[in-house]
């Protein structure tokens, strides 16, 4: 959610005083651009899982504050709902034994915040949506206790004017409106960064473009909200109506939404900060007492602390990050695509086929985003979010296909040449790509899982609130098993 800020009425001139300095960061960025500033390290990647946390009953548990001054780890930090936290894994070489490593190490962080929160009667579970979650109460009781939250709504809610509503079709439908954005707390995910050279940012970002699709697939995992069976990965749709600032009038005159996958291609990373700065209108206009020119000017490594917090606060599905480490600053592709879990396993292999994949494209001489117009790379992330293990896919050269087949024949070769560009270790990409392979072949991913196991309790006579607990159950038992999910039985 980016940095804290406090507390505050922001007055006309607050807004007007944060668009100068909004504008003074564009300028310094493109400045730097222009200079060769930025650090030249590349293929360095960090990532981010957010959590959910349940009682004994597997309903939601809003201990958030306890479990994590319990856990006293820096790498754990709140979320929006007070049944969320999140997991940051710190940046590391893309390399040799790196992502069996990081494995590993994911592993046994997680035994112990699980062990840890266990002391306070919560459980830990990686999904997208928690299909036990109840829809939010009015007001602000879902919320975690950090200003920026309920200000960020304060913000939204006030460009709507209006309640938030909710309206997503599906295997069936939801409609409902709340008081606030709490229902965005519903979507956890799973994000994964990459570190890349200016000259090559744009070059990543629509190989990510292109990738959603296909990683939506194979990687599906929230299929239920609110005890409605809706689409395969309802988190996509329901991220964007929850924190949606537009009445329907400036929804149907074409605004753009705090939740765009894009409009088109790009040349360089300062076409998204742009758009930014041009499209969007400031949520929370907090300034900072720094010139970034003069810092510049003055040899210095500018923070761009304005036009940080205003680009998070725009939810794009693959998000441009400026950054600064050890006074060297530094650009990322944040990739938003996936949902949380099922398992560690299963994140690995999801991160291993997006860098591996993403690198291939972005080598091949006559890249696919060249032979594919945008429309089709979007079109291929909302029929994936529909519709999941069961999608058809456009490619270019071959038209509408199965996604198993596009991630055998084409996919799965480019991420393993990927990979071995990258001196991944060939154990670690027989271990992470086996896995994408098997959930292709199988046709099978979370969401799948979730319905079919759902279905089968509900075939023995559960009503649904029984059945998404006794399939919340099993997947728990799964998910910390570290079986990869194409595995799994049906219940």
């Amino acid at each position: 959610m980016g940095k804290d800020v406090s507390a505050k009425a922001y007055t006309r001139a607050d807004h007007t005083r944060y668009r100068h300095a909004v504008q003074r960061c564009l300028d310094a960025l493109e400045e730097m651009l222009d200079r060769g500033s930025f650090a030249q390290d590349e293929w360095r990647t960090g990532l981010e899982i957010e959590l959910n946390l349940v009682d004994a009953d597997f309903m939601p548990s809003m201990k958030n504050a306890e479990v994590l001054q319990h856990i006293d780890d820096w790498r754990y930090q709140t979320e929006l709902g007070r049944f969320n936290i999140e997991l940051n894994v710190e940046p590391r070489r893309i390399d040799g034994q790196s992502l069996l490593q990081l494995e590993s190490a994911l592993r046994k962080n997680l035994n112990r915040a699980r062990d840890r929160a266990g002391d306070l009667g919560a459980g830990i579970v990686m999904i997208g949506i928690l299909p036990t979650l109840p829809p939010p109460e009015p007001g602000h009781s879902w919320f975690s206790s950090n200003a920026r939250y309920q200000m960020l709504d304060e913000a939204v809610l006030t460009s709507r004017r209006e309640d938030v509503v909710i309206d997503i079709r599906g295997a069936e439908r939801l409609q409902m409106t709340a008081d606030t954005i709490a229902v965005e707390a519903a979507c956890t995910s799973t994000q994964f960064h990459l570190q890349v050279r200016p000259n090559t940012f744009a070059r990543y970002w629509n190989a990510a473009q292109v990738l959603a699709g296909p990683q939506l697939a194979l990687g599906a995992n929230s299929p239920y909200v609110f005890g409605h069976q809706l689409q395969a990965e309802s988190r996509i749709e329901l991220f964007l109506q929850a924190t949606d600032t537009r009445p329907p009038e400036l929804r149907n005159q074409g605004v753009r939404p705090l939740v765009p996958f894009g409009d088109r291609w790009i040349n360089s990373i300062f076409d998204l900060f742009e758009e930014n700065v041009r499209y969007y209108p400031a949520l929370i206009p907090e300034t900072s007492d720094e010139d970034p020119l003069e810092v510049l000017r003055a040899g210095g490594t500018p923070q761009l602390s304005e036009l940080r917090l205003h680009n998070g606060t725009i939810y794009r599905w693959n998000r441009p990050i400026y950054d600064v480490s050890d006074g060297r600053p530094h650009l990322r592709v944040e990739n938003r695509i996936l949902p949380s879990g099922p398992t560690v396993l299963d994140v690995l292999a999801n991160a291993a086929f997006f860098y591996g994949a993403s690198v291939d494209m972005v080598l091949d001489e006559r890249p696919i985003w060249s032979r594919m117009s945008f429309e089709a790379a979007r079109e291929n992330f909302h029929t994936a979010a529909r519709h999941g293990a069961d999608s058809r896919l456009y490619w270019p050269g071959v038209g509408s296909v199965d996604w198993d087949e596009l991630v055998l024949r084409a996919l799965l070769p480019a991420a393993q040449r990927g990979l071995e560009r990258l001196g991944v270790a060939t154990e670690a990409v027989d271990r992470y790509l086996g896995v994408i392979e098997g959930r292709a072949k199988l046709r099978t991913n979370g969401a799948s899982w979730q319905v079919a196991a759902t279905q089968a309790f509900e075939a023995r006579g559960l009503d649904r609130p029984d059945a998404l607990k006794a399939m919340l159950k099993e997947y728990v038992l799964h998910m910390h098993s570290n079986e990869p999910v194409h595995t799994w039985p049906v219940p």
